[in-house]
């Protein structure tokens, strides 16, 4: 669809709505289902009265995405599919009948199932068309296509995305917040979201331990050890609306940090190899944080030293080498950031009990 250009609005994910002005009162019609060469699928637009006699008509709102990355890695799945919640709450809180999936062009069959009960938890049934009744043109009643993730979608959408995002996750796992807002302002809920294999702690005693110890030196801190692989969609949802400060390596599981309330607080870890090595991908929960009003409290990179990669002198196969390997830990450093961060918390709660906040809200905005 490169010679369409999409709809922009002020703070808005680009689009492109079908039928519209922009593509003269035509429908979106879709044939081809290669799911390894995007060049094989194909679109035209054609007039509802003078489709095609082999042209299936769906009827309905379809939403359709074309992502560069995927829908099963947490992170990638929510960039793709943010814009939809963004234009769905512009438009009246539309759903879509059905969903339609590409990767680089080609069709996909299925969202990863964290990715699936979040977009069911704001949506309701997420249903996947697999455009399998033939070798036919598909022609939709009405479609929204977005191709460019989260685009030009300005901070002040974004927030309200992921503020709508958290509050639908929290009712379709039933969340009952009303004791939250009553809880002490003593109360600091400290979570060591943990995972296995690549970028997984090398020593994951000793960085307990560390946390463990600055944490009952605070009045109040409780600490949570989570190994997300464990834990279901709705396990990972409640842990982290219980949790002011997360404390994880780099990876996917991260993305939970959606569902933790705006101002809390993001402590990640890197191993060796990322900081020289990684590119700009690395800061990938940086932009996270910012956009669910999440505090990042900075990272911890494994400092490098003489590199070890079989090719030090070409980057590319260099961070191959590094990309999963465990990640290390510096006693002092870990126990003085510990420190810092759980006293701020704490100062920030007591803050915040002063200024009488709010009670919970139960009422999502669609």
């Amino acid at each position: 669809m490169s010679s369409l250009n999409d709809t922009r609005e002020e703070n808005e994910a680009e689009y492109l709505y079908f039928p519209s002005e922009m593509s003269k009162g035509r429908l979106l019609c879709i044939k081809g289902k290669d799911t390894t060469d995007g060049t094989k699928n194909s679109y035209a637009l054609a007039f509802q009265e003078a489709l095609p006699a082999s042209a299936k008509f769906i009827e309905g709102l379809t939403f359709v995405s074309d992502t560069y990355y995927d829908y099963v890695n947490l992170w990638h799945g929510l960039c793709a599919m943010a814009p939809f919640v963004g234009w769905s709450i512009k438009n009246e809180c539309l759903k879509p009948t059905r969903w339609i999936l590409f990767h680089w062009g080609e069709l996909r069959s299925k969202m990863g199932s964290w990715l699936q009960n979040l977009m069911e938890a704001n949506f309701g049934q997420v249903k996947l068309e697999g455009l399998e009744e033939g070798d036919k043109p598909y022609c939709f009643e009405k479609a929204v296509v977005m191709r460019h993730n989260q685009g030009s979608m300005g901070k002040e959408k974004k927030l309200q995305v992921f503020d709508m995002l958290r509050c639908k996750a929290r009712r379709f796992c039933g969340i009952d917040l009303a004791g939250k807002g009553k809880e002490s302002k003593d109360i600091i809920r400290l979570t060591l979201l943990m995972r296995r294999g690549s970028r997984s702690f090398k020593n994951a005693t000793a960085v307990t331990e560390i946390f463990a110890r600055e944490c009952a030196k605070v009045e109040g801190c409780i600490l949570e050890v989570a190994q997300s692989e464990d834990l279901s969609f709705c396990d990972q949802v409640r842990v982290m609306t219980y949790t002011d400060i997360v404390v994880s390596p780099h990876g996917a599981q991260l993305t939970n940090m959606l569902f933790m309330d705006r101002n809390s607080s993001v402590m990640e870890f890197f191993p060796k190899g990322w900081l020289e090595l990684a590119g700009i991908g690395q800061y990938a929960h940086h932009w996270m944080a910012d956009q669910t009003g999440i505090r990042h409290e900075g990272t911890w990179w494994e400092p490098l030293g003489k590199k070890e990669c079989p090719l030090p002198q070409n980057d590319l196969q260099c961070f191959d080498f590094y990309k999963n390997g465990k990640v290390g830990h510096n006693e002092t450093h870990f126990t003085l950031w510990a420190r810092t961060v759980i006293n701020q918390v704490k100062q920030r709660k007591v803050e915040n009990a002063i200024k009488k906040p709010q009670p919970y809200s139960t009422s999502c905005a669609c």
